[in-house]
């Protein structure tokens, strides 16, 4: 039984830690700096029939102690601002993977702290991966994937339509339901929102895997503002309010789009993905269901943990886990 811990205890990282217990991993340390959590069994946390004998800790140094295997994070999308997190846990010697989108493909965003975390990690023999449903795997591990019946790739075009109203709470906060269209974005500039966050890192992660050279790389995300009162799964939002947002992340070749990734998530919206494959062979992948965020991103974080032995000690991302894609 692998030994390992938690560190963010969240509404991600509570459903990761559930998913890890049902697998029968030990849980043997479990981090987060909410007063209200420090202190706490993480059974009790997770609202389990009996206590599991680990209390919630804010002092990372308990890895240098408990001495997981691998440390699950979940605590911020921005690398910048869980660098020092991450740190602790390379130091004490343990494999992280971490649902922190920018970590995906840190080498588009955070140059200077990729190559760091890099250097590090195999000072120490261990992995560090980034990972989720998104970025993660929709709209970029699936796509490399695919690309591999593939013997030519012009174009790829990957959509993802969400019901706001399906997901957690923070997810319905931060892509800015209920606001006004100026306060959503004058939130989005001021960062209180961030709406999706990685559009650049799954196109990079594409790109790179594929053996691309991309020119540039664009980002942009606008309100889908309700032209009549709203409701949906017990969320209600009145007219000329932000009902959800509609993102897309663009990477070029030369002044050609070569991958578009287009986000839909609003409320009552029709859960589905699909993904337009233009090359030869043409394809076109569709998932009439859609594929629910929150239990997806607990579900591939926990199916990572034995896939880290695959892995050379590193800044590894997802497409080291792909086994073969379409190669330009």
């Amino acid at each position: 039984m692998k030994r390992v811990a938690v560190y963010g205890l969240g509404s991600i990282g509570k459903l990761i830690a559930k998913e890890l217990l049902r697998r029968d991993y030990e849980i043997v340390a479990a981090i987060d700096i909410d007063p209200a959590k420090v202190g706490r069994d993480i059974g009790t946390l997770l609202g389990l029939e009996e206590k599991l004998g680990v209390k919630v800790t804010d002092d990372p140094e308990v890895l240098k102690v408990v001495k997981p295997y691998v440390t699950l994070h979940a605590t911020g999308s921005y690398l910048d601002k869980v660098f020092d997190q991450l740190l602790h846990v390379i130091n004490s010697g343990s494999h992280i993977i971490s649902t922190c989108e920018t970590l995906a493909y840190p080498y588009y965003r955070y140059p200077d702290l990729a190559k760091l975390i890099d250097e590090k990690s195999k000072r120490r023999g261990v992995v560090t991966l980034g990972s989720g449903v998104n970025p993660g795997f929709i709209f970029d591990t699936l796509i490399i994937l695919l690309t591999a019946v593939c013997s030519e790739v012009s174009k790829i075009t990957a959509r993802r339509v969400i019901d706001v109203s399906k997901r957690r709470e923070p997810f319905i906060k931060k892509v800015g339901i209920g606001l006004t269209e100026r306060d959503f974005y004058e939130k989005l500039k001021r960062g209180v929102i961030t709406g999706h966050v990685g559009y650049a890192e799954s196109a990079m992660l594409v790109a790179d895997s594929l053996g691309i050279k991309l020119s540039r790389v664009e980002e942009r995300q606008e309100p889908i503002v309700s032209k009549e009162p709203v409701r949906a799964h017990g969320l209600f939002v009145d007219k000329d309010r932000v009902m959800g947002i509609r993102g897309i992340g663009i990477g070029y070749v030369g002044e050609r789009e070569f991958i578009r990734l287009e986000l839909l998530a609003y409320v009552g919206a029709r859960d589905h993905e699909e993904i337009v494959m233009e090359g030869e062979p043409k394809m076109h992948w569709v998932n009439e269901t859609g594929v629910h965020g929150d239990k997806a991103t607990a579900a591939i974080i926990a199916n990572l943990v034995n896939s880290v032995d695959k892995l050379q000690p590193g800044l590894r991302t997802m497409r080291d886990l792909v086994l073969v894609s379409y190669r330009a």
